[in-house]
This record gives structure tokens, sequence and C-alpha cells, in this order.
């Protein structure tokens, strides 16, 4: 028996949601009179004014609300939040660390925030917002390296567009983060994240990928430590996600979300939009016609090697934008990143493995 995925269609404040993660606090579930609710955040303006609520009230009836927080010296300072995660009380934010379609990189976009989801019920509650400055582009490239990961090559016009424009306009500007740009670079996309149960953040890059046009997942460790001016984040692994893209297609994670049995959910798709004039697919046309996928994987404290076995949960076809999976009291949740709206997309939970909603694996709203 089929089970087809309903449709609810949401706005918030005109814009696009990235990312869906479920509200865990009793205080604010509370607070919004909500059966459930899930943060998201929003991609366009500064982070400060991109998280929202998409709240089920017990009438069944789903609300959004656009909750914009205060980031202090950093208001105004970042933009393109991308993920979420959640680590014991704290909801972490981060920004893309990409560029604009054309290039080059952004330092604006290059953050992590974080914030207690419990003081959420506050009128402005407080969002603590760190900017790397290049930092982990830095050890993002240097740890694929390390771990013997084989890119898919880099693109003179990709590598002019992002590390050469970015690190000339830098200089002109004397800025010391032109140090953590390197000619044999790859521009770097985060798109997903979730923290392991030893408090590591797996972080899920829509680009780059393997030279077999496999996504790749980063594992940090010290995230916390970069907001107390302790540490800044190291890179300890670097994996390669093996058995989910087709044969010839590109694919990078769209998002990410562990799993009670110690497993990970993911969004596969493009490596970037069609139609907006990106240098990536320029260079690289077959990772732009590519619908979303819904795929598992494990992986295990200490794991071993540069692979981790995907396998294929729902082919979302034909959707091409789906930004953040959840599952929650039974339910799967998708949502997708539309033009000035929210599309959330509510099915049963599969239970009997690596099943499609349909028979053919095609998601039909």
């Amino acid at each position: 028996m089929t089970r087809p995925l309903r449709t609810v269609e949401l706005g918030v404040a005109g814009n696009e949601a990235s990312d869906l993660l479920p509200v865990r606090s009793p205080a604010l579930l509370a607070a919004h009179g909500a059966r459930r609710a899930f943060w998201t955040v929003l991609d366009e303006g500064s982070v400060e004014h991109c998280l929202a609520l998409l709240i089920e009230r017990y009438d069944g009836a789903w609300v959004t609300h656009h909750l914009p927080m205060h980031a202090g010296e950093e208001n105004g300072r970042t933009e393109d939040g991308e993920a979420l995660a959640r680590y014991d009380e704290w909801i972490y934010v981060l920004g893309s660390h990409f560029g604009s379609k054309r290039g080059p990189l952004r330092p604006r976009r290059a953050f992590v925030a974080r914030f207690r989801e419990a003081d959420a019920v506050t009128p402005v509650p407080r969002l603590h917002v760190v900017r790397n400055q290049f930092r982990l582009h830095r050890a993002v490239n240097d740890a694929i390296v390390a771990a013997g990961i084989t890119v898919l090559p880099p693109n003179e016009q990709i590598r002019h567009r992002f590390i050469v424009a970015t690190r000339d306009r830098g200089t002109a500007r004397a800025k010391t983060w032109v140090s953590r740009l390197a000619d044999d670079d790859l521009p770097v996309n985060v798109e997903a994240a979730a923290f392991t149960p030893a408090g590591t953040l797996l972080l899920g890059l829509r680009f780059p990928v393997t030279d077999r046009g496999e996504p790749i997942v980063v594992e940090l460790a010290d995230v916390a430590g970069m907001f107390d001016r302790r540490s800044w984040p190291r890179v300890v692994g670097a994996y390669a996600v093996t058995g989910v893209t087709r044969p010839g297609e590109l694919t990078g994670f769209r998002a990410l979300s562990s799993r009670d049995d110690g497993s990970y959910d993911a969004v596969i798709g493009s490596i970037d939009a069609l139609g907006k004039g990106s240098v990536l697919l320029d260079a690289h046309p077959t990772g732009g016609d590519v619908t979303s996928r819904h795929v598992r994987f494990r992986w295990t404290a200490g794991q071993e090697g540069r692979v981790l076995a995907g396998e294929l949960v729902s082919d979302l076809a034909p959707l091409h934008n789906v930004e953040g999976l959840a599952e929650l009291d039974g339910s799967r949740y998708y949502v997708t990143d539309e033009d000035h709206r929210v599309a959330l997309w509510i099915g049963a939970e599969d239970r009997h493995g690596a099943e499609s909603d349909y028979p053919d694996g095609t998601l039909r709203g």
C-alpha cells in the first residue's frame, strides 16, 4: 500500500527555509501551544533575523513564528545560514562558508552561531555568533587531502572565481585571512550538520564532491571551544558516502539528521541550483539536474577508513530542492526551499528498512 505525503504551505517573512530540527524544549512548545514544532533557518539576511519555528497546534493547524534574536556586535555581519544541529541545551546554526553563484567566497558566510533553546521563550533571545575568517575553509580543504579522498578535479574558472578573486579582494582590503586561502583549494559549501554522541559535528558538504560525484562529510571536534575563544574547531575525519549516487551524476548534501539507532539520515541532490548562473554548473553540468534523494548511513566513534556506505530510503523525485528532513512521533517530515514560501511534506515514517513512499520510489504531493 502506498503512503502519500501531504503538503503544508507556509510563509515566513517572505523568505525560504533551510533545514529542519525538532523542538525539544517543553517550555517552548507550551509557549506556542504546540503539539510539535521545528526550527528552520531562513537563507536571506543576517542570521539573527533568520530563525523561525514551524508549529503544529493541537487542532492540527500549522503556523509559523519568525523569531528575531540579538547577536550583539555581530548584528548584521553574517548571511546565508544553512544548517541547524543540536547538542545538549544548545542549537547551533552554520553559515554556508560559500559565496554567490559566480563567486567570490564571502567571509560573512563563514560563521557558526548558537543559542539555548530554552531561552527562545524570551522576547529577544541572545544569539552568540562567531565568524571564523576562513579557518574552517582551510581545515576542511586540508582534511580532505589528508584523508586521501580524490575530489572532482579543480577547474580553472572555479579556482579563479572563488579562490583567486577572494584572495585578491582580501589583499586589497589588507585582510589577515588571505593566508588561509591556497592556490589549489576548492570552495567549501556547508549545507548540513548533525552532532554525534561523542560531541563531534558532522558537516555535510554540497561541494566539493569526490571524483565519482559522491557527497563528502567531514567531522569537526572542539566546536564549543570557539564560543569562549579557547580553541578553533579541528577536522578529525573526512569521508565519502558511497552507494547513493547514480552513475554520471554529481550529488552533494542538502540536509543531515541523526537517528535514535545511531545512524544518520541525509538528503542529497544537486551541487548547485539550475538557472542562476552557477560557475560550478558551468564547469560540471551533470551536477545540476539532479533530484533529491533521502539516504541513510552509519558512522561510529573512531570510524576507520574514509568511506561510509549509504543506502537509499526514498527517491524524492521530482523535487530538486529538499533542504531539511526529520522523523518525529512516527512521521517523516521534509522541507523544501521554494520561492518566497515554505513547503512542508509530511508522511508516515518507514519501519521496514530502506523503503520508498511509493513502489517506484517517487514522492507525489
